[in-house]
């Protein structure tokens, strides 16, 4: 057996009221004596519709005066080159030259002499030298190294090797020393983008009054023409938060960008269209689980490894959609070594009216993990529609790190999520609402009709993505 499609759900809700088959109530016979039971309350069929809850959660807002964000975050603090390759492979060399990928160098090897480095085969870890620099040639991003050990390994010919440092030594009475490190932090940084909503009701329909109850955003009330509004104002709200996860920037020369630039009041960095959203930059320096969910320890496993490599953040968050929190139960539910064919995984007193909970809120390995339902990848209407490279979960590093704030110019504590919206002293753009026309108490224009209007100007700052993994089915 298999769950039906119905019943099934509207992809284009009416926001305002027009009289279609499907939402036209038609049965106003008033001579008829047998009148219908009209209940007042309209039922909530679909639950709380908001899908707005992610960011509220594991987010902070702040204000930005700037049309650019821009802030750097710490590098490595130690240096591996790869891919290096070495003059001679036959085996017999007491000293030898390695060349770094220019990639790598350009030009700044950040090795000197007198340094001593590790040398390892890519392909065997076991072969592996331990030598001193003892010359260093930047523009060839080359470097000499004399062997501690009689010979070099017999690496197989054209072999890569691994290089990293791990300290120096000098002869007695030598100079210190030569050259220093300049710390490479990486800038990053986001632009703001604008979002509208509006809703208009014509001064006539106000008129026509026809009460009914409603459930609006400030709980339940009679305002029956203002309902439209009211669901105006939920999805806008929901934009806010969708359009920070799910923006990307328009590619130069792209049809987005140029009509966004093209319909733009002024020039300048704001031209840059479109802005950096959570998938967007997770999938572009994070971490990406493709393929399915991971269903095992082995996966699980692999996906600390990463962890270890990257910030080692202690708790982290899962949001995923359902089949992904399931998959979670079933793997921790495996490890019961009672669990095979029965229901005995989790702690239970025996009694005989307990309720059966087959459910886990989070697990420990390694670091500590919650999971919780993210709606936004349930909801049929959004994300839980979507198959094939369909996004299932996201791992959320929990607490806050410290960056560089290029703007103001000093060390910041952020949250690893933070939305950035755009305020001054006489300008506060992280949510405008107002009113114009002629009807609903405006008195602004000629135009005999209430219309409301919604705006915000934000972008969501993601610090330290590499601490961050996208589940997803590609």
């Amino acid at each position: 057996m298999a769950v039906e499609s119905v019943p099934g759900f509207s992809l284009q809700p009416s926001a305002q009221q027009v009289a279609l088959s499907t939402n036209y109530l038609t049965n106003f016979d008033f001579l008829n004596q047998y009148l219908p039971d009209l209940k007042e309350e309209e039922f909530e069929r679909y639950g709380n519709r908001s899908i707005a809850s992610f960011l509220r959660m594991v987010s902070a807002e702040m204000p930005t005066n700037s049309d650019l964000i821009k802030w750097s975050e710490q590098g490595r603090l130690h240096v591996k080159y790869t891919g290096v390759t070495a003059a001679t492979y036959a085996g017999t060399e007491t000293t030898n030259t390695l060349t770094v990928p220019s990639g790598q160098a350009n030009g700044k090897l950040a090795i000197r002499v007198g340094q001593t480095v590790m040398i390892s085969d890519e392909a065997v870890a076991s072969k592996s030298n331990k030598a001193i620099v003892t010359d260093v040639d930047l523009a060839a991003n080359t470097f000499d190294v004399a062997y501690y050990e009689a010979t070099q390994i017999n690496y197989a010919a054209d072999s890569t090797l691994t290089v990293f440092i791990y300290g120096s030594e000098f002869a007695k009475g030598t100079n210190g020393m030569q050259g220093s490190l300049e710390a490479q932090p990486d800038i990053y940084d986001n632009k703001p983008i604008i979002i509208k909503d509006h809703y208009k009701i014509s001064g006539s329909d106000m008129a026509q009054i026809g009460w009914i109850e409603v459930e609006t955003d400030q709980g339940p009330g009679y305002l029956w023409y203002l309902k439209s509004q009211s669901e105006t104002r939920m999805r806008f709200e929901d934009y806010l938060e969708t359009a920070m996860i799910e923006a990307v920037p328009a590619v130069d020369g792209s049809g987005a960008s140029d009509y966004l630039q093209g319909t733009a009041a002024g020039a300048g960095v704001a031209d840059k269209s479109g802005s950096e959203g959570l998938f967007y930059v997770v999938n572009d320096r994070g971490n990406v689980f493709g393929g399915g969910n991971p269903t095992t320890l082995d996966e699980f496993d692999a996906i600390i490894q990463r962890l270890d490599k990257q910030g080692s953040i202690e708790e982290n968050a899962i949001f995923s959609n359902r089949q992904f929190g399931f998959d979670i139960d079933d793997m921790l539910a495996a490890q019961n070594s009672y669990g095979n064919g029965g229901t005995s995984y989790g702690l239970f007193d025996n009694d005989e009216q307990m309720a059966l909970n087959l459910g886990f809120t989070g697990f420990r390995r390694g670091y500590d993990f919650y999971k919780t339902d993210w709606k936004y990848l349930n909801d049929p209407t959004m994300r839980g529609g979507l198959v094939g490279g369909a996004v299932n979960g996201i791992l959320v590093p929990a607490g806050s790190t410290t960056v560089y704030d290029q703007v103001l110019g000093k060390n910041a504590t952020r949250p690893f999520l933070h939305v950035r919206y755009r305020a001054s002293e006489t300008e506060d753009r992280k949510y405008k609402t107002w009113i114009t026309g002629s009807a609903g108490g405006a008195a602004t224009t000629d135009l005999d009709a209430m219309e409301v209007n919604f705006l915000s100007e934000r972008a969501l700052c993601t610090l330290g993505a590499n601490n961050f993994f996208l589940f997803t089915n590609a």
